[in-house]
């Protein structure tokens, strides 16, 4: 890899700015200075430091996110924020977007990558990736649900969804279930609900494949995916 191109995609700025600080001599790699950005350097074997400081590269970024209402799943929008908005420079630095889309009023675990072959995996129909939501519904959900639910419902627009598994926490004239899928069409969740005469007043996400949301993260909050967390992703990263 260039030097330069490393430094800037480390985010130590622009290819320009990248260009004076090693006109500087600012820059280091193997403890010899280097002004020369098309120098190439292996980021996995090469150690460079700028201004003494050590430079860790990385390739893509995974991001947990317990996203809020009234925040889109979107990388831009020229009036609503996104959840872009909500992640500081040096994460937007990387450039990640949302892996699958939450609606604006849904809260709860969203993957936040740059790694387009992981998202794609992920969101492959193929790949049957569970996706488990928790909700409050209006009316009362019986067991008969559940079971049209295991069997597959009919959809507004007349798509037959896959199974789902519907767990009723609480059977009232508000309930409280977890509902897992294991596809995701557009507005799913409520609309499997509205196909047996009900509707989702509340929808957060609870959980993607292997990886739980982490309920120390205040909504709007987000962290770096854990080593254990990222090992367990990793059935779903393409294989080179």
């Amino acid at each position: 890899m260039r030097l330069d191109k490393l430094l800037s995609n480390t985010g130590f700025g622009s290819r320009k700015e990248v260009k004076q600080l090693l006109k500087k001599g600012a820059v280091r790699v193997n403890g010899e200075t280097v002004k020369d950005g098309a120098a190439h350097v292996d980021p996995n074997a090469d150690e460079v430091t700028l201004l003494g400081e050590r430079i860790i590269y990385k390739e893509f970024i995974y991001l947990m996110m317990n996203k809020p209402q009234n925040v889109l799943s979107a990388t831009e929008d020229l009036r609503d924020r996104t959840v872009i908005d909500l992640l500081d420079g040096e994460s937007q630095h990387f450039k990640p977007f949302p892996v699958g889309r939450l609606d604006k009023d849904t809260e709860g675990f969203l993957l936040l990558t740059n790694d387009g072959k992981l998202a794609h995996n992920l969101l492959s129909p193929k790949k049957e990736v569970p996706k488990t939501y928790y909700a409050h519904i209006a009316g009362v959900v019986t067991e008969e649900d559940a079971v049209q639910f295991a069997e597959g419902v009919t959809l507004d627009d007349g798509y037959f969804t896959k199974p789902g598994q519907l767990k009723i926490i609480q059977s009232a004239s508000v309930s409280e279930i977890e509902l897992t899928i294991t596809e995701g069409k557009f507005h799913q969740v409520k609309r499997m609900f509205e196909a047996v005469g009900k509707k989702v007043i509340y929808l957060k996400r609870l959980s993607m494949g292997p990886l739980q949301l982490d309920e120390q993260l205040s909504l709007g909050a987000y962290r770096e995916l854990t080593n254990e967390e990222l090992a367990a992703l990793s059935v779903y990263m393409p294989k080179e």
